[in-house]
């Protein structure tokens, strides 16, 4: 049996977003949106707006991702929403000090 599992950004009415995977995303939108737990982030920030969807059929693939995507910046999340590779690309480059890019070579 081939199962899907959906790694999904919901926009809630505050204007965070929440990320979340599911195998069921009709259902799981529903439940979000009717706010089944109380103690839930989104419970207080309703009405939400599904703004991405991305499926997988390996769900340790859907696991790796949601936490990734858990880590990422704002900005980053937005690119990926609005599909600007452009800008995510930049956004995902490291920018620390101790990057390979920013190191002086001392044989000059």
């Amino acid at each position: 049996m081939n199962y899907k599992y959906f790694v999904y950004i919901l926009k809630c009415s505050d204007e965070s977003l929440y990320t979340g995977i599911t195998n069921n995303l009709e259902k799981r939108f529903k439940e979000h949106q009717n706010g089944l737990k109380r103690s839930s982030y989104t419970y207080r920030r309703r009405p939400l707006k599904l703004i991405f969807q991305q499926e997988f059929s390996d769900v340790l693939q859907a696991i790796y991702f949601e936490k990734k995507l858990k880590g990422w910046t704002r900005a980053k999340k937005q690119s990926l929403i609005d599909g600007n590779g452009e800008l995510l690309q930049i956004l995902s480059e490291c920018s620390n000090a101790s990057h390979y890019k920013y190191k002086v070579d001392d044989n000059l």
